[in-house]
């Protein structure tokens, strides 16, 4: 059977995601995750057969909701849906998938507006991390037309402004979740960082490349890619994750000296290279940046106590601004855009079969 449900598609940042308020979900009357995979596409790297892109990039869900909490305004829980297995991995979250947050939670009716700018504050259900978004409302309506740019989107919008706090151990509970800011992983040194995502970081001289490697020729690099696997998979032993192999957390970013930025990242998803870079993954290395023993610190020593961090990755910059406490990160703010591009109705295909199995969101 065909059932219809309310949705939107959004630009957040340099990712595209469908966005869905849950209590249009909630009495969905089948298994959450059978029905986001039926939306997207199923298990097809085209995703011919639904409205995924076939790129992790664009395979992204937002499910938006009032908060409970008192100093919150919306939870937002993210799924990221794999084109190539079609299954839906709940760990982590996507910063730039959250810069539409804001613009569909007031458009939906879930936060009021509040003059030329309104403040929307989320929690990020997957991590706990909290974030306020700084979104642009004038004349009462959320505007998506303005000149600011960043890297990795050709148009120009209407800037949102993102501050970070709480981002620490969302997924293992602490920032150093092996308890050492360096560990040995096949015979190379690594960080396994907890801050805005779960991520295994690695210098690449160490794997024998420069670090400015377009995402093409990564991409094409089956041997590094395999190597890199084998050690994100031993990183999560190590981490306390257990097996992970076919999970997207956590993260590999591969990190060298940048001549245009105080760092240089190649992220990826973790099986292909991101074509820019996504903000938790900014957030993570700017964090491990700022900690002595990492082995980012290692390539740029001193550069982390600055108030303001850029990132280079292969669409261009990204700036950070760092607010420090006790020479820890406690929160991260830059300023992402995003666009609404369509809302509607999407349609998902469920056997019977599948309708026996439980709705994630069913209380």
């Amino acid at each position: 059977m065909f059932l219809s449900l309310p949705a939107a598609l959004f630009r957040g940042g340099t990712s595209k995601g469908l966005f869905f308020v849950r209590d249009d979900l909630a009495q969905l009357g089948v298994p959450l995750d059978v029905a986001l995979t039926s939306v997207m596409g199923g298990a097809d790297p085209r995703q011919i057969d639904g409205i995924g892109g076939g790129s992790t990039t664009t395979s992204k869900v937002a499910i938006v909701s009032r908060s409970a909490e008192n100093d919150i305004d919306v939870d937002y829980l993210f799924a990221q849906v794999d084109p190539q297995t079609g299954t839906v991995d709940w760990t982590p979250t996507c910063g730039n998938v959250l810069t539409g947050v804001g613009p569909f939670a007031i458009e939906r009716g879930l936060v009021p507006t509040a003059g030329d700018t309104t403040q929307v504050r989320v929690r990020l259900v997957n991590t706990g991390a909290k974030v306020v978004l700084d979104v642009c409302t004038r004349d009462g309506r959320v505007q998506y037309s303005g000149g600011h740019r960043i890297a990795g989107v050709a148009a120009a919008a209407a800037p949102v402004r993102m501050t970070f706090t709480d981002f620490v151990g969302g997924t293992s509970g602490s920032l150093f979740p092996t308890g050492n800011r360096a560990d040995v992983v096949g015979g190379i040194a690594v960080s396994c960082v907890d801050a805005g995502v779960c991520a295994m970081l690695v210098r690449a001289d160490d794997l024998g490349v420069v670090g400015d490697e377009s995402p093409a020729e990564i991409n094409a690099n089956r041997i590094l890619l395999q190597h890199v696997e084998s050690m994100r998979r031993a990183a999560g032993e190590l981490m306390g994750m257990g097996d992970v192999a076919g999970r997207v957390v956590p993260k590999v970013m591969i990190v060298s000296n940048s001549p245009r930025a105080d760092i240089r990242s190649r992220y990826l998803v973790p099986t292909s290279c991101h074509p820019a870079h996504t903000v938790s993954g900014a957030i993570n290395l700017v964090t491990a940046l700022s900690s002595p023993g990492t082995v980012a610190h290692s390539l740029a020593p001193g550069r982390g106590m600055k108030s303001t961090l850029a990132v280079e990755h292969p669409a261009g910059i990204i700036d950070l601004d760092v607010v420090m406490r006790d020479e820890t990160p406690v929160g991260v703010a830059l300023t992402r855009t995003a666009r609404k591009i369509f809302e509607g109705s999407v349609f998902c295909e469920i056997d019977d079969q599948a309708r026996r199995g439980r709705n994630k969101l069913a209380a």
